[in-house]
């Protein structure tokens, strides 16, 4: 039998990133640089070479292997429990995902701001950046069942193609860095690969996510520590990143049902999250695999708080609504309002398929019965609120580890 102590302290063997020395060739004009920037930009810098893993052999210690094997159960269990029922939890729980991964890039936005955004009354600001990286989770796992490097493209696509075209449809064309100043790479914190090595890595890597040889969370979480380090786009490397996390967890039927917010999970301790991949890079495989089981034991219990809330608000609601017909448009419309807290006409006749006249009176029926709060929307339309789902919405970001709630 595995003694615990020893498991514990054992490395997983893998290779560590190696590093190769390039030159640089500035596009800025010298002439406004100091002495010092001239004479840096003309020293080769270092760029990332990332080892090929596809075959690499992975032996798990014990105790590690339990942590996975716990926290694989726990993420199935919920998927199993919260995806099947009548409410709209898929929707609930893949916009908080998709908010918990923009915050760890620190782009924070409430609630409200989010599903008003949604409704396009927010076209700029953190909000709209928000709702489009629920668009790169639906792509995730509309593209799950065969995660290639088109695939992987279209995600990242559906987060910047709106308003970052030309950054999107292929992987980078030029170094990119991460940290330091945009002067040049010298001073970066990690350096990832030059972009010749882009492809190959990223060939290398997908070959690796077909396997069926590894515990499913443990091969999520050095693919995606890999393709971090590897960073093949010019930016939303990170969104992407944790969107094919979902697209990982789907594929290996991990997850079936709903989106489980693993986000939140490694927003509870970002800078864990972050000396993990470090570590990923110096050959650790513990550190990003412990950040993936934890996270994913917060992802749960967070979740299944959120569940609860909305459960309660539904019974509230049914308790408010008592007297209509079980088939009353004013029924629907509140079950479409646990997954679109922020309404207007449009969207509920869209969804719902019944006409205005209909949607109006079902609206206000619902705000007799303090269901819905009508509000004046940004552009001069007509909002209704569904206050106490944005609040619980809120209630989960906190809980995650939010730092400011902006409205």
């Amino acid at each position: 039998m595995a003694n615990p102590k020893s498991d514990a302290s054992r490395p997983l063997g893998w290779p560590a990133v190696e590093n190769e020395q390039r030159p640089w060739v500035s596009r800025i004009n010298s002439d406004h640089l100091t002495r010092a920037q001239r004479e840096r930009i003309r020293q080769p810098y270092s760029s990332a070479i990332v080892p090929p893993i596809a075959d690499l052999s992975i032996d798990i210690p014990a105790d590690l292997a339990a942590e996975i094997d716990e926290a694989t159960q726990l993420l199935t269990r919920f998927d199993a429990e919260v995806g099947p029922g009548g409410l709209p939890f898929a929707s609930i729980l893949l916009r908080t995902e998709s908010a918990s991964s923009s915050e760890i890039e620190n782009l924070t936005s409430g609630a409200r701001a989010i599903a008003e955004a949604e409704l396009g009354e927010r076209e700029t600001g953190n909000a709209a950046l928000i709702v489009r990286n629920v668009r790169t989770m639906e792509a995730a796992l509309s593209l799950a069942d065969e995660i290639n490097g088109e695939s992987i493209i279209a995600m990242q696509t559906a987060l910047l193609g709106s308003h970052a075209p030309a950054l999107t449809g292929g992987w980078r064309n030029e170094q990119a860095w991460i940290g330091g100043d945009s002067l040049s790479p010298h001073l970066a914190d990690f350096v990832p690969p030059h972009h010749d090595r882009v492809p190959a890595a990223i060939d290398d890597l997908i070959e690796f996510m077909g396997r069926v040889d590894i515990p499913s969370l443990a091969q999520v979480a050095i693919a995606h520590a890999h393709f971090e380090t590897i960073h093949p786009f010019p930016d939303g490397n990170g969104r992407t990143g944790r969107a094919l996390v979902q697209a990982l967890l789907r594929h290996a039927r991990v997850t079936t049902n709903i989106t489980v917010p693993v986000s939140a999970g490694l927003l509870h301790d970002v800078k864990d999250y972050y000396d993990a991949l470090t570590s990923y890079r110096r050959g650790e495989l513990r550190p990003i695999v412990t950040a993936f089981t934890r996270a994913a034991g917060y992802a749960v219990l967070n979740g299944r708080q959120l569940v609860r809330d909305i459960e309660a608000i539904e019974s509230d609601w049914d308790v408010r609504m008592r007297g209509l017909r079980s088939d009353a448009a004013a029924r629907r419309v509140s079950v479409l309002a646990l997954a679109h807290p922020v309404l207007n006409s449009d969207i509920v006749a869209r969804e719902l398929g019944i006409a205005p006249p209909t949607v109006f009176r079902a609206l206000n029926a619902l705000v007799e019965r303090g269901v819905l709060r009508a509000a004046n929307s940004k552009r001069r339309n007509r909002i209704w609120l569904a206050e106490p789902v944005l609040s619980a919405l809120d209630d989960f970001a906190a809980r995650a580890g939010r730092r400011n709630t902006a409205r």
